[in-house]
């Protein structure tokens, strides 16, 4: 828990105070929901909630102003009840969570850097997969800012309420292309064949700044070993190595242009050898994919768990005082002229100005347009919503 919280837990029970109870978004059938909150101090999350209306739920925010605030993406049929299996499970919203912090090759730490990439990742796994692969109609759709590293998107089409966990895993599945033969594809029609020949020219453009040891060589080698990191964790995917000396030899082999000549006209060849060919093809995946998740780490689990929660819509996240804000889906393309900024729009406290001691080396944060780089055992005097972001994620600390 950040130090110096009491203050910042102050500052939420004025911003739930200021709040009618009506103006609150709730999601659906409300009274079939679960509701979770962490409290304060490090105390243990109070779950198992449900509230009958409005008016409840903000009774309890006004009386207990949480840290941070979930509700079910299941529906139940006594979602106050205990026991998990005791609740009568009803059906359940499809949610896909992308954080930041997993995508490969880049760090939390130039916080502003991760949320566009991010952002950019939200709206292809809609753009490019979710609207014109699976037939997702963005009106059953809802798009919010986790408040923190990430987006959500929650489609709560009916005729996918009832989808167990199998079939969520298939969806995430042929998302990160888990069992694509991206080899064959090449040659089909299809949303894999076209993502896949971009991945191809994507990726022999980025091995190629490595192997002639071009600016930002260093950058684009983590990347890279980023990708084949996160997918050699699935248990379909079998390389024999994952090492940085490993990326470098298929640059050096990608050089060549007889060889990357001979890929393309037929991609079932082993033009990399035995070793880097199959390194190859899991670079283009990564480059290809969405990533929601590692297998077996938490954002995969959101999709394909049934009874999970999520961060609900108009609350504050505890871990950097920004708030959980709804957006249009044309907004959350990064490239539109009007596209959403959360490190602005999802700013609430605007108070007067605060001094900071810095407690994290090589960090970058951005908040209503004010930019801070610093060095550890900086004392800096920035804006209320600035030191409400570095305090609450563990960056800085309050001067005395």
């Amino acid at each position: 828990m950040a130090g110096g919280w009491s203050r910042f837990a102050l500052r939420f029970s004025e911003y739930y105070d200021s709040i009618s109870a009506q103006s609150h978004w709730t999601p659906p059938r409300l009274r079939n929901r679960e509701w979770m909150f962490i409290p304060w101090g490090g105390a243990p999350p109070d779950r198992h909630r449900s509230f009958p209306d409005k008016n409840a739920l903000h009774s309890y925010l006004r009386s207990r102003a949480p840290h941070s605030c979930f509700h079910s993406t299941a529906y139940y049929q006594d979602p106050s009840h205990g026991k998990m299996s005791e609740k009568g499970w009803l059906g359940a919203d499809l949610i896909f969570d992308l954080d930041g912090d997993h995508l490969p090759g880049v760090s939390d730490n130039d916080f502003p850097a991760m949320i566009e990439v991010i952002q950019g990742q939200a709206w292809r796994l809609w753009n490019e997969f979710l609207e014109p692969e699976f037939g997702f109609n963005a009106k059953h759709a809802q798009f919010t800012f986790s408040g923190h590293r990430g987006f959500h998107i929650h489609v709560r089409d009916p005729s996918l309420m009832h989808l167990d966990s199998n079939a969520r895993r298939e969806i995430v599945n042929y998302i990160r292309g888990e069992g694509i033969d991206i080899q064959s594809t090449i040659s089909d029609d299809s949303g894999w064949g076209h993502r896949a020949m971009n991945g191809i020219d994507s990726t022999l453009g980025k091995l190629s700044k490595i192997s002639n040891g071009g600016r930002g060589k260093g950058a684009i080698l983590n990347e890279l070993h980023g990708i084949l990191t996160t997918r050699s964790k699935s248990p379909r995917v079998n390389l024999k190595s994952t090492s940085k000396a490993s990326i470098e030899e298929l640059a050096m082999l990608a050089d060549t242009e007889d060889r990357v000549s001979r890929m393309k006209q037929d991609p079932s060849l082993a033009v990399f050898g035995p070793k880097c060919t199959p390194i190859f093809w899991e670079l283009v995946k990564g480059d290809s994919s969405v990533v929601i998740g590692t297998a077996g780490e938490t954002d995969e689990v959101v999709t394909v768990d049934t009874k999970r929660v999520i961060r609900w819509v108009g609350s504050l996240h505890g871990k950097s005082g920004l708030r959980v804000t709804e957006l249009p889906l044309e907004r959350l393309d990064p490239d539109s002229s009007n596209s959403f900024d959360p490190l602005t729009e999802a700013v609430v406290f605007n108070g007067g100005s605060s001094r900071v001691r810095i407690l994290s080396e090589d960090v970058t944060a951005e908040i209503s347009g004010q930019r801070v780089e610093p060095s550890l055992g900086d004392e800096l005097e920035v804006q209320e919503s600035m030191a409400m972001f570095l305090c609450l994620k563990g960056w800085a600390e309050l001067c005395k």
